[in-house]
């Protein structure tokens, strides 16, 4: 089992303040709370996105300790720009980029970057995205419920942690925290055509890759890919 997360230091909580009256507010009256000096705030946007933003992680970068500095790292940058940001941008997006490019340089450092020449690709006209949408739905996987069961999600995680870090990412972005087109392209730095073209490769490169590990699971184990 995975260890939890680890624990950030957070700024002790405004104890007039009830948990129900802090989760009606928005992020953006989080955020207004947390400028005004009010640490509580910052508390509040963690406990409301820690989970998800741990979990993108996890299935992002396959090392643990890395999954932790960079969950670490990533509330420390909110937590160090309350003076320039952005109200008018939504929380969400703008954290997941923080964490995405923070896992890209992490992944930079230890590994080679895998270049994937889209022309290389096969031919995607018998991938069906259903059938993509069923596979990846399967491996649902959070902080509290680390370990899983199902040796579907297992093969999952493995074909996953395979796929060059660029396929890799644009996949849990769209599949898994079902951002949308305008917010992948916000996340990743890259125009919205763009953001198209590389969800298909990583399709077509998932299902390719899915299809060659099944194929040696009747002798109990994954085929190399």
């Amino acid at each position: 089992m995975a260890k939890p997360c680890k624990a950030i230091l957070y700024p002790t909580m405004d104890t007039e303040n009830t948990k129900n009256q802090i989760s009606q507010l928005t992020d953006s009256e989080l955020l207004e709370q947390y400028r005004q000096g009010h640490e509580w705030a910052f508390r509040e946007i963690v406990d409301r996105y820690k989970n998800s933003l741990y979990a993108f992680l996890r299935r992002f970068v396959s090392q643990q300790d890395l999954v932790e500095d960079i969950f670490q790292e990533t509330f420390l940058q909110l937590y160090t720009s309350q003076d320039s940001f952005d109200m008018e941008r939504p929380l969400r997006p703008w954290l997941f980029t923080i964490a995405a490019n923070k896992a890209k340089d992490a992944l930079r450092k230890i590994q080679r970057q895998s270049s994937l020449s889209m022309g290389t690709m096969a031919d995607a006209g018998d991938v069906s995205i259903d059938e993509v949408v069923n596979i990846l739905t399967s491996y649902e996987i959070t902080p509290e419920d680390e370990v899983s069961q199902d040796e579907t999600a297992r093969r999952v995680r493995e074909v996953i942690a395979e796929m060059p870090e660029n396929l890799r990412g644009i996949l849990i972005l769209a599949y898994f925290e079902q951002f949308s087109y305008k917010h992948m392209s916000e996340i990743l730095s890259i125009p919205i055509g763009t953001v198209k073209s590389r969800l298909h490769t990583a399709v077509v490169h998932f299902m390719k890759k899915w299809k060659a590990a099944n194929r040696g699971t009747d002798n109990h184990g994954l085929s190399e890919i």
